[in-house]
């Protein structure tokens, strides 16, 4: 290829990247295409093309475009990792376990592959040969704290697990890290609660927290700032006439961490004509760059029409990526897209809003002994805090219950797991939806799961975890100080 053509393509293509990154999907995803044609060799060209469908909700192209980029490069690890969440999202756990396997076979020393497909296989319900996976690596890997906490979360440990002991011995090693501390000790609470041993749980409980909060510090005032100003900047804001209904239709599904959002999400989603989307996090990051982040968010009643019908169009091309094309409805269970109701209400006449509620005792337990990614839910340390913030939440959802003149809906976890059959049939309602039998053989369904959660959501409903709060009423007096008064339902 002579120098001028070479030059032309590469100027076209850090064209159409650019392109990418403002947002223009489609002009971008045209150059590619052109440039497809012109040097079909090129496995860059392809893995961005890959990249692109996904983000504009084309998997089919987006699976062609990435096998054609591992043809020409089978190593590279961006497009393995590309690959890998192109037949994620496809549902094809047999062709992304071949493809973990080649990217664990690059380097077979190194941890973060093999703990990656240990992850897969228990997010694919194949929890036997995740365990072994996990064992495995433990053997060889004795001294790393966060392995013991992944392994954790994945099983239910017997009483005489040599693990535990395991665990022991590096829980008092004199250089384990605040890291280290925070994962052993997240890890050996679950195995005490597994084993019955329920008054060494809040021991390692504790400790875990303070080291994730000496990690991860929580600003009380900041995120109470944030969330009333991004409510009030709703105030006054009323449904647009002219506003059109996104493709798919969104259902959000809402609660606190470890509300029961997961469940509630699993059974609209076994319907036939829902889609599973998860904590896709798209409606408050839309909203925060339209309109501005936090305390920075304008009065939207103030806002031009434009600017809100804008908003829905950006929403819909960020949910492409995420979306089954085949499925008219799409669930969204992020957590903070609560804060937004009113805009989205205004601006999306044919979503649902479901808000799952819990006793907040439950919610209190399960928020402080679970681990989450680090820096997320900061609150999650501190008992009291988590009573705050559960007030907090339940003020502005009674908020969006007055406000919201419709599409609005709440379900009680307690009902669901105590009346499955009637409780899942007003929660198909709830979404808008003509009750299916399958929906309550949601735990059949085997999709891919990410949540803390997924061994529940493989299993029928069953109430074993309801007033939970009860075998550490001792432990949780911090959180019942804070609650003082206010009401539990």
């Amino acid at each position: 290829m002579h120098t001028n053509a070479q030059n032309a393509i590469k100027t076209t293509f850090q064209n159409a990247l650019r392109l990418a990154n403002s947002g223009n999907l489609s002009q971008a995803a045209a150059l590619l295409d052109g440039l497809a044609l012109q040097a079909p060799q090129s496995p860059d060209i392809h893995y961005h093309r890959a990249r692109l469908a996904a983000r504009l909700g084309d998997p089919e192209k987006r699976r062609a475009a990435i096998d054609t980029a591992l043809r020409m490069r089978p190593e590279e690890p961006a497009i393995l990792t590309e690959a890998i969440e192109t037949y994620s999202a496809l549902g094809d756990h047999d062709r992304v376990l071949t493809l973990l396997d080649r990217h664990i076979a690059r380097d077979p020393k190194a941890i973060k592959p093999q703990a990656d497909k240990a992850l897969y296989l228990q997010r694919a319900g194949r929890f036997e040969a995740s365990e072994a996976l996990f064992r495995q690596l433990l053997k060889k890997h004795p001294d790393d704290a966060e392995l013991y906490r992944m392994f954790a979360a994945t099983i239910r440990f017997a009483p005489n697990d040599g693990l535990i002991g395991a665990m022991r011995r590096l829980a008092r090693h004199p250089k384990l890290s605040p890291h280290g501390q925070m994962h052993i000790h997240f890890a050996l609470a679950k195995a005490m609660e597994d084993t019955k041993q329920h008054d060494k749980v809040f021991a390692h409980l504790k400790r875990a927290n303070s080291a994730q909060s000496a990690l991860w510090p929580d600003d009380a005032a900041a995120r109470a700032s944030e969330w009333s100003a991004v409510v009030d900047a709703q105030a006054g804001l009323t449904p647009r006439s002219d506003s059109t209904a996104t493709s798919p239709g969104l259902i959000f599904v809402t609660g606190l961490p470890r509300s029961g959002t997961t469940l509630a999400e699993q059974i609209i989603a076994s319907h036939s004509e829902v889609h599973a989307g998860g904590e896709i996090a798209t409606a408050l990051r839309t909203a925060y760059a339209q309109f501005g982040a936090g305390t920075e968010m304008m009065a939207l009643k103030d806002a031009p029409t434009a600017k809100l019908a804008d908003f829905a169009s950006r929403l819909q091309q960020a949910n492409r990526a995420h979306a089954d094309p085949s499925k008219p409805w799409m669930t969204d269970k992020s957590i903070m897209a609560f804060l937004i109701y009113g805009l989205l209400h205004a601006s999306l006449p044919n979503a649902r809003f479901i808000v799952i509620h819990r006793d907040p005792r439950d919610i209190a337990l399960s928020v402080y002994k679970n681990h989450f990614s680090g820096g997320t839910h900061r609150y999650a340390t501190d008992l009291a805090a988590i009573a705050e913030v559960i007030k907090t939440f339940r003020k502005i959802t009674a908020h969006w219950r007055d406000t919201l003149p419709d599409r609005f809906s709440e379900i009680r976890y307690e009902d669901l797991v105590a009346a499955p059959d009637q409780t899942s049939k007003s929660l198909i309602a709830a979404a808008g939806l003509d009750w299916q039998e399958r929906c309550l053989d949601f735990h059949k369904s085997g999709g891919t799961v990410k949540t803390l959660s997924l061994h529940q959501v493989r299993q029928p409903i069953y109430q074993s975890s309801a007033a939970a709060w009860r075998r550490h009423e001792a432990e949780l007096q911090p959180f019942l100080d804070a609650w003082g008064d206010t009401p539990w339902d």
